[in-house]
């Protein structure tokens, strides 16, 4: 049997409901989003993106040292695995002239693609380029034989002292200055075989740009004609223990694969001074390498030296 409610009562608890159920709506109510009359929601603000790298400006690259002067003659631009000397003797020049010309604070951090003058200041180097690389005009014949009796008769020994005397002149003098001679051509150096042992491989232009004598350790070895030793130690690779003597401004001479180095650079040296002891520096057996570079470039040195 249920219970019975005055009317009053009744109406106070429909109220009461009324009201528990009105808070608990707004208890429960799910957030809303205010809007502005007449217009969208305003987008939150969002932090300044950064550039990307690619987006980012980039430092230009700085230009090597002489790259205005590249492939431009008396001009060498340096490639993957030279070095100051290997870029002298190829070019005839002192390695020393070369670091001053170039202004090279660390001759021995030269950059491939930086671009070196290999002449002299002042040089015309057209006319340096112009000048023939050929070798002496002498009869040709085997190393052994002697010379014809219809051949031209020999120099005199004054001839041969006074040219002696005279390459030995230039030589010196184009040496201390580092400068080129102003005649087209120099004279010939008066050549002496740089040892007395015999030649075991001939000139080859791609695999032997010069001479090897085979011998036994400790062998003299001889400066081929006056001049100034340009080099003397074992920092060109393949070449062992080496010395280079600048003869005058167009020849060079190279001796290889020394045990043992006699004379230093800048001192003058007279045709057959001992300079050298023969040795296996960087070579598979005793030998020495000779080359004789004509305005840097290799040439036969049979064909220059006189006949034994």
């Amino acid at each position: 049997m249920q219970p019975t409610f005055h009317p009053s009562i009744k109406l106070l608890l429909a109220c009461g409901l009324l009201s528990l159920t009105a808070c608990g709506t707004s208890l429960n109510r799910a957030p809303v989003e205010e809007r502005p009359v007449g217009g969208s929601v305003k987008p939150a603000p969002t932090a300044p993106v950064a550039p990307t790298p690619s987006s980012a400006p980039t430092a230009e690259a700085k230009p090597l040292p002489g790259a205005e002067n590249a492939g431009k003659p008396g001009y060498y631009t340096v490639k993957p695995g030279d070095t100051l000397i290997r870029i002298a003797l190829d070019n005839g020049q002192n390695w020393r002239d070369l670091s001053k010309w170039n202004n090279l604070d660390k001759p021995n951090l030269i950059e491939v693609g930086q671009v070196l003058r290999v002449l002299p200041p002042g040089v015309d180097a057209g006319s340096v380029a112009a000048r023939p690389v050929s070798t002496a005009k002498v009869e040709t014949r085997p190393l052994d034989s002697k010379p014809n009796a219809g051949a031209a008769s020999a120099p005199t020994a004054a001839d041969k002292s006074a040219s002696a005397a005279s390459s030995s002149a230039s030589a010196a003098s184009a040496a201390a200055s580092g400068t080129v001679a102003s005649r087209d051509n120099d004279e010939d150096p008066a050549w002496a075989w740089p040892t007395s042992t015999a030649v075991g491989a001939g000139f080859d232009e791609q695999r032997n740009k010069g001479l090897a004598f085979f011998g036994k350790p400790g062998d003299a070895v001889l400066a081929a004609a006056d001049g100034r030793v340009v080099y003397a130690g074992s920092g060109l690779r393949g070449y062992g223990n080496l010395v280079i003597i600048k003869h005058n401004a167009t020849y060079l001479t190279a001796y290889a694969h020394n045990q043992t180095l006699l004379v230093k650079e800048d001192q003058a040296v007279r045709k057959g001074q001992k300079i050298a002891e023969m040795g296996s520096s960087d070579a598979e057996q005793v030998k020495l390498h000779f080359e004789v570079r004509k305005l840097g470039k290799p040439i036969d040195p049979a064909k220059v030296l006189p006949a034994r």
